[in-house]
């Protein structure tokens, strides 16, 4: 079929039109491929975060030490319950584990998979040990109204089924982060920081390969060959098959070339040493931190300038990222155990927290200067009790 051209101006082309142009003598091999994310299976990502990535490793480890770090309460009405059998339950769940262990395994998986597993073991009816389960091994098995009927564990090739009765104490206990997209699965706050994750892993891994080759930065071939010559369909598709499998990708990034005759080295101007790996790599660890409910500051990532000073930073995770997260978990726990156990509720200690300690004390001091409160109004304000009669009248 005739061209446009053809129709146009009669011309009839009997053979390979030869190439004019007066950029011929320049061949520069240069290609934006797609970008390359890490898959959206947890596992991947766990290995991607919290193996690799010092942030993400770290927000992990603040946010899980921290949760597991606030002492529990329980209080049967008004009343705490000093020697509840809970508090021993939680203090040694089981013989591997401590409360410091477990409720940090917890929050962990929370953070790194949205979903965290507790499997009750029962004795003569009474609840004797608690296991916090890997959320990678454990699947949902929806029943017919759409709600869990069993959980069923993988690990070494076999599996064990945990069938949801519906009475008493059920034998897995599911926390899961809120999910839009999903009716089993939470969603993970790992998973939300997957673009800041991997462009901060590719910043850390282009610059190591970088300095494995010298530090030499990327650029084009030119081909200076007589006037008028270029490369040959075949020389082309050599050279650029040789780019590609030989100098392409970040392990290859400064790898020095050796070139023939006609072809020489020019760098070009956008270059990872043009290109600002620092401020990229800061910019992605403030968004990881930020998935995490960190502050940058406390992670020691400079250009964060939304807190005043590290006690105002850590005052804020404290409130915002640790305290929340605690309440959801001893809520799930309150609601599953709640059927073996008589009227309870579980609660934190905020006083014997350090990082709140001077809120503490302000709100301590506030109280104490009204003085149309009494002493028990005072008491309660404060989250305290009556005092005793033996308090008013000491012998």
């Amino acid at each position: 079929m005739p061209s446009i051209f053809t129709r146009l101006f009669g011309v009839t082309a009997t053979m390979r039109e030869a190439k004019a142009s007066r950029t011929a003598k320049m061949l520069a091999m240069h290609s934006l491929r797609g970008a390359s994310w890490t898959s959206r299976n947890s596992v991947a990502l766990t290995r991607e975060g919290y193996e690799r990535n010092a942030v993400c490793h770290r927000c992990v480890r603040m946010v899980a030490e921290a949760a597991a770090s606030v002492p529990w309460l329980v209080y049967e009405g008004c009343e705490e319950a000093i020697d509840h059998p809970l508090l021993a339950l939680i203090e040694r769940p089981n013989p591997a584990d401590t409360c410091v262990s477990f409720i940090e395994a917890i929050c962990a998986n929370l953070l790194l998979y949205g979903n965290a597993y507790i499997e009750s073991v029962l004795l003569d009816g009474q609840l004797r040990e608690l296991y916090a389960l890997r959320p990678d091994r454990m699947s949902v098995e929806p029943g017919r109204n759409g709600w869990p009927a069993a959980f069923v564990y993988r690990a070494q090739g076999e599996e064990t089924r945990f069938d949801m009765t519906g009475e008493g104490i059920e034998p897995i206990l599911h926390i899961r982060l809120f999910n839009p997209l999903d009716d089993h699965y939470g969603f993970a706050p790992l998973a939300a920081a997957q673009v800041a994750l991997d462009t901060h892993n590719a910043a850390s891994f282009w610059n190591k390969a970088l300095l494995d080759n010298s530090a030499r930065p990327s650029g084009a071939l030119v081909y200076a060959g007589p006037e008028g010559a270029h490369l040959t369909d075949a020389q082309f598709d050599r050279l650029k098959a040789e780019l590609e499998e030989n100098f392409s990708g970040a392990e290859n990034a400064g790898r020095p070339l050796l070139l023939e005759g006609g072809l020489d080295w020019k760098a070009l101007s956008l270059s990872p040493r043009d290109m600002d790996f620092a401020e990229s790599k800061a910019g992605a660890a403030r968004e990881i931190a930020l998935a995490f409910g960190v502050p940058p500051l406390l992670l020691g990532l400079p250009g964060d300038n939304t807190f005043a000073n590290y006690s105002e930073a850590n005052r804020a995770f404290w409130r915002q990222t640790v305290l929340p997260l605690v309440m959801r978990v001893q809520k799930s726990f309150q609601a599953w155990l709640r059927p073996g156990f008589d009227d309870f509720r579980f609660d934190y200690d905020a006083d014997r927290l350090e990082a709140l300690a001077s809120e503490r004390s302000a709100e301590w001091e506030r109280v104490g200067k009204a003085d149309f409160l009494s002493s028990d109004e005072k008491r309660e304000a404060v989250g305290y009790g009556p005092r005793a009669p033996a308090m008013d009248n000491p012998k």
